[in-house]
């Protein structure tokens, strides 16, 4: 595109070549028809594409076509020719022709044989349509062809069809014959006017002074952008693009002084850097946009050069920004405004915004201002730490560490950029958090705990987490507070009614703790169930025991306290706690003689309930553990069966009396071991019992039975003022309170001889007879103890609401002395179990050390054993001679087949 106004760069183009066709008609109407036509001619460059070039339509195409008078031979030229038009017009269509052909080289067709075919002059002389075509030929061989396209291969179609009937003739025409035609440019480049270069960059220095002085620009846009354009095709574009920098590097120096001054204030400051930054941003995208030819071709082609919008930052950067005393000042300014915002007032976001975007814009944000505010927060938040710990408690502290990091990371929302992110957060942590870890827990975990402050507690692991190695640190007080606090329940004697439910309490506590606070955090699952596991087995034995006895008093009828379904899950958390336990065969021994008393009394709550619990500890322990409490369940089964056998052999019998016997018969081997005692039962009794002998031994033969008196009751039908009376009691009652029936006063002395009842079991008979609730004997003198020499009698005046009196029955209470044998009984398997441990290592090993043997030992009992008690066992399976110290080193033991 030229500037406007200007005359055609090849004047000379202008002259057109006219040949007019022969008169004929025919031959008239078909070459104006075809005038009107436009050609399409395809290009054979090595580019694919397509482009079309319309004929200039002010300029007549003609077409000429002649017919020999021979009806033999045909032949027929084409003449490509220029047509006369305006001035205007062929500057336009030459220039269009200038840049759309850039290449010199001859081109063959393909597919078409130009022929220039010559008559015969007498043929020639004959016609003028010949002399015409003659003469046109003539033209073809002295002039070059100016054609914008050139048809390649088989696109014959691109043709018109006037064309088309021309390509068969030369496809019929003689080989050897064909022409080459050459295409060239334009060899006159058009030439500007004088002064064009200067005018014009006078006229866009006008504008970019206007832009630069926010003033009306005298130019339409568009014809400045022309202008910009024409001098970049002319090669003016290096000169051009110097100029508009020195015009912007002039503009920016003058802004300097402005900055300099000292009167003004912080805040005043940033607002008029603010406004230079806005001004020049503003400033380079309206220059940008007239100088955009110059940026998206000669800059472009030239990668040394910054873009225009690049040299504005340059120029800003290298002028303003690095100037060391605006740059100080600015961030000085920024890092006051920050400090300011943090310690609570409010500021101008949008200018921080601007001012933080614009050192991102220049590239000076990390090493002009982020390296100096990661400092400050770094000072700032160290100082607070240490002041805050001092001051507050630790729930206050903590919420006051969580507000400011939502306010860090507000600011990096808000104003700050992204790549901060994560040294601002990381600074804030270490300083607030992770340097004050221990200091936090020591102070404030057990308090947390203790209150069990679950908000806060959440908080805690959630700031903690958020810090390398706090969640370790956690980890490691919160299993020291669980060992502390567990300690305390189970070490002291005073707590052994209360231990196991205040170790459920705490169990439930603990498990909430983590499932809502430390997101069910699997080191924290396991670290409490360790903790647990330490400080249960602190004190031997005892936990196991009263476990035992929790179970029963839950299981135990009477007890209304919760539903089958509460019962259930009550159970499922005392399995809980016993996992814990080392000494689980304690909790067996225990178990087993609270089940039999359950069972024998018919104090069970539920059989259901029963068996539950059995499965569970079979689920637990294996088979072999529950094996003899399933074999209790199976004798009380058998003996329902056998006393329905009994009573019809008992009517059988015809026998006098109208006692009512119920007999139990138990497995010696399932059941606890119970030492038999000698009592003087009345003779209807021994009567029965042999009666019962006989039936069983006549069923099951070679068989033995040993009647257990400790474990018997009986109901007895009393009379007293007040009327009819039956008294639930245990055996040893029984006896005492029918020996009333031959007297009416006995003494302690008297009656321990009557009934052959040891002397301790006796005590507690009568003080429940005599000093319980129900009073049915009186004792005299009174008091709270059985002493020798008190003497006893029926208490006629005796009263009670109920016909049923259940007396407090002593077996059902148990004694220190029952405690202390159940223990010794266990204490007695164990020492089985670890001779047979002992026995069943050396027979596999042979020889072994005694350190190696201690610890194969530990790792098979289930049970703690402490060393000395080992070694005891080892010096006896010596002495029984399974086993023998070797000869040469005594610290070895081999063994003996």
């Amino acid at each position: 595109m030229f500037p406007t106004g200007f005359s055609s760069p090849n004047p000379s183009a202008a002259a057109a070549q006219e040949v007019r066709p022969a008169t004929d008609g025919s031959s008239s109407s078909s070459s104006s028809s075809s005038s009107s036509k436009k050609r399409k001619l395809n290009s054979n460059s090595n580019s694919t594409d397509r482009e079309e070039v319309d004929a200039i339509s002010s300029c007549s195409s003609l077409l000429s076509k002649t017919n020999s008078s021979s009806s033999t031979s045909s032949s027929v030229s084409t003449t490509a020719s220029t047509a006369s038009c305006s001035s205007s017009g062929v500057a336009s269509s030459n220039h269009h022709l200038q840049k759309k052909l850039r290449f010199e080289d001859s081109l063959d067709f393909i597919g078409l044989d130009v022929k220039m075919a010559e008559e015969s002059s007498s043929s020639s002389s004959s016609s003028p349509a010949a002399s015409s075509q003659q003469q046109h030929q003539q033209q073809l061989k002295n002039k070059s062809l100016l054609i914008s396209s050139v048809a390649v291969g088989h696109h014959a179609n691109g043709l018109t069809k006037a064309a088309s009937s021309t390509v068969s003739s030369f496809a019929n025409s003689k080989p050897g014959s064909a022409k080459k035609l050459v295409i060239k440019n334009f060899k006159d480049k058009p030439k500007l006017p004088e002064n064009y270069t200067d005018e014009t960059w006078q006229k866009l220095k006008e504008a970019v002074e206007a832009i630069q002085n926010s003033t009306s620009i005298k130019y339409n846009l568009e014809e400045l952008y022309q202008a910009v354009e024409n001098l970049c095709s002319y090669k003016i574009s290096a000169n051009l693009y110097k100029q508009l920098r020195q015009i912007c590097e002039d503009h920016i120096k003058a802004q300097i002084h402005q900055f300099r001054e000292d009167s003004l204030d912080s805040v005043l400051f940033l607002k008029k850097i603010d406004k230079c930054w806005q001004d020049h941003c503003r400033q380079m995208i309206m220059i940008r946009s007239i100088f955009l030819f110059l940026d998206r071709t000669y800059v472009l082609q030239n990668s040394m050069l910054p873009s225009i919008w690049d040299m504005g930052l340059e120029l800003f950067r290298t002028h303003i920004i690095s100037d060391q005393k605006v740059q100080n000042k600015t961030i000085d300014g920024i890092l006051l405004l920050i400090e300011r915002e943090r310690n609570g007032e409010a500021i101008d976001r949008s200018l921080l915004r601007s001012l933080l975007s614009m050192l991102s814009d220049l590239q000076i944000y990390q090493d002009s201002f982020e390296h100096r505010f990661l400092e400050e927060t770094n000072r700032l938040y160290a100082a607070e730490g240490q002041r805050l710990m001092q001051e507050r408690e630790v729930p206050e502290y903590l919420h006051h560490v969580n507000k400011r990091l939502e306010e860090e990371q507000d600011r990096i929302i808000t104003y700050l950029d992204q790549s901060t992110q994560k040294p601002l957060i990381a600074t804030v942590e270490k300083q607030l958090l992770g340097e004050h870890l221990t200091a936090i827990l020591q102070k404030g975990l057990n308090h947390l705990l203790d209150e069990n402050r679950i908000q806060d507690l959440s908080l805690l692991y959630q700031l903690f987490s958020r810090v390398k190695g706090g969640v370790q640190v956690l980890l490691q007080h919160w299993i020291e507070y669980i060992k502390a606090f567990g300690s305390t329940i189970v070490i002291n004697p005073e707590k052994d009614k209360t231990m196991v439910q205040e170790l459920l309490d705490f169990k439930d506590k603990v498990d909430h703790i983590i499932d809502i606070c430390f997101l069910k955090n699997e080191k924290f699952v396991n670290a409490m169930k360790e903790a647990f596991e330490t400080f249960i087995n602190k004190r031997p034995n005892k936990p196991a025991e009263l476990i035992a006895k929790y179970v029963d008093s839950k299981l135990r009828a009477g007890n209304k306290e919760a539903t089958d379904e509460e019962l259930e899950k009550m159970l499922d958390k005392i399995m809980i706690i016993f996992r814990f336990i080392y000494g689980k065969d304690v909790f067996e021994a225990f178990y087993k003689k609270d089940l039999a008393k359950r069972l024998l009394v018919g104090k069970s709550a539920s059989v259901d309930a029963e068996k539950s619990m059995l499965s569970k500890l079979k689920h637990e322990c294996g088979a072999a553990f529950t094996s003899k409490l399933e074999g209790m369940f199976k004798d009380m089964e058998l003996s329902k069966d056998i006393m329905i056998q009994f009573k019809q052999y008992m009517q059988n019998q015809n026998v006098p009396g109208n006692i009512e016997l119920t007999v139990n018969i138990l497995t010696m081997g399932y059941w606890p071991t119970y030492v038999p005692m000698e009592v003087h039962l009345p003779s209807e009794m021994v009567k029965l019992q042999e009666i019962f002998k006989t039936f069983y031994l006549g069923k099951h033969s070679g068989r033995k039975l040993q009647w257990q008196s400790t474990l018997g009751h009986c109901v007895l039908k009393a009379e007293f003022k007040e009327g009819k009376k039956e008294l639930q009691v245990s055996l040893f009652q029984t006896l005492v309170l029918l020996m009333f029936n031959e007297g009416e006063e006995f003494s302690l002395e008297e009656i321990k001889q009557a009934t052959g009842i040891e002397d301790g079991e006796l005590r507690r008979t009568l003080q429940s007879l005599a000093c319980g609730k129900a009073r049915v004997l009186t004792k005299s003198p009174k008091g709270k103890d059985v002493e020798d020499g008190d003497k006893f009698t029926c208490n006629d005046d005796f009263r009670h609401k109920l016909f049923r009196i259940k007396i407090n029955q002593i077996q059902m209470k148990e004694t220190v002395e029952e405690q202390a044998s159940t223990t010794e009984r266990v204490f007695q398997d164990r020492q089985y179990q670890i001779d047979a441990a002992i026995v069943r290592i050396m027979k596999m090993r042979k020889t072994l050390s005694h350190n190696l043997l201690v610890s194969e030992v530990y790792n098979q009992l289930k049970f703690p054993v402490k060393p000395a008690d080992l070694k005891k066992r080892i010096e006896s399976l010596i002495d029984r001679d399974y086993m023998e110290r070797d000869k040469e080193n005594p610290n070895q033991y081999n063994y003996i087949a």
